[in-house]
């Protein structure tokens, strides 16, 4: 290919300008697809498990049917799209404070396509997932499962704004928002934080920590993620 680097969309935010770019790599002899957020390198086509297994050991937590899933953070959508191939799940709302991660999918310039914005079980809305729960809960409103990958960890925030989420308020706000035996789920590239564990258990049940694995094309390796899972029936267990 004639160019190592396609830009294929660039906008300002306000926490710095976001670009998605297609990038050559020729170690592997292919493109992956990238999301830049300022200095920050949010993601990549090439490390996918992390956002799949968040949606698998959060669901796999969860009991019963028809489940109403909210997911923190679009980004590639690999969160979103494992979360609607189980069949429990009646319904995922993607929430994303910038509005551009949503006009890429509505317009296919993601590896997966317009997939997410044409299932009618999905609903993409432009929202800051932190502010959601300010409110009081609506009747309607309540969710079974709740998937959050916007913050790099509980300790490595996008935007200080997040850090009141980090919280025991935080996270009892929006348990508040959840049915009984709801579970929350949250993906971090740290290794377990046990304060973040113990923080967990003041709001919910059986909270884990699980390092997940994951081969790196890049460094012949592999490297791991942390998936934390809390809340689900009380004797629940991540399968």
């Amino acid at each position: 290919m004639s160019r190592l680097i396609e830009e294929l969309d660039y906008r300002p935010t306000p926490m710095g300008p976001i670009v998605l770019r297609r990038r050559w790599v020729s170690a592997l002899d292919r493109d992956v697809v990238e999301v830049i957020l300022g200095d920050e390198h949010l993601m990549s086509s090439l490390f996918t498990v992390g956002e799949t297994e968040l949606a698998t050991l959060g669901l796999a937590r969860a009991s019963g049917d028809a489940c109403k899933v909210l997911v923190g953070g679009l980004g590639l959508g690999y969160t979103a799209q494992a979360a609607l191939a189980d069949p429990r799940v009646a319904s995922v709302e993607v929430a994303d404070a910038i509005e551009a991660v949503i006009d890429w999918h509505r317009e296919g310039l993601v590896p997966i396509g317009e997939s997410l914005g044409a299932n009618p079980r999905c609903t993409l809305t432009h929202a800051d997932f932190f502010s959601l729960f300010d409110a009081d809960p609506d009747e309607g409103g309540l969710w079974d499962v709740i998937l959050l990958d916007i913050d790099h960890s509980p300790c490595r925030l996008l935007h200080p704004a997040h850090a009141r989420f980090y919280t025991a308020e935080g996270l009892a706000r929006m348990k508040s928002w959840m049915t009984p035996g709801g579970v929350f789920a949250l993906w971090s590239d740290d290794a377990p934080d046990g304060p973040f564990i113990e923080l967990l258990g003041r709001v919910f049940t059986n909270p884990v920590a699980q390092v997940v694995p994951f081969a790196n094309p890049l460094t012949g390796d592999s490297s791991t993620c942390t998936i934390y899972v809390a809340g689900g029936p009380p004797c629940g267990e991540v399968r």
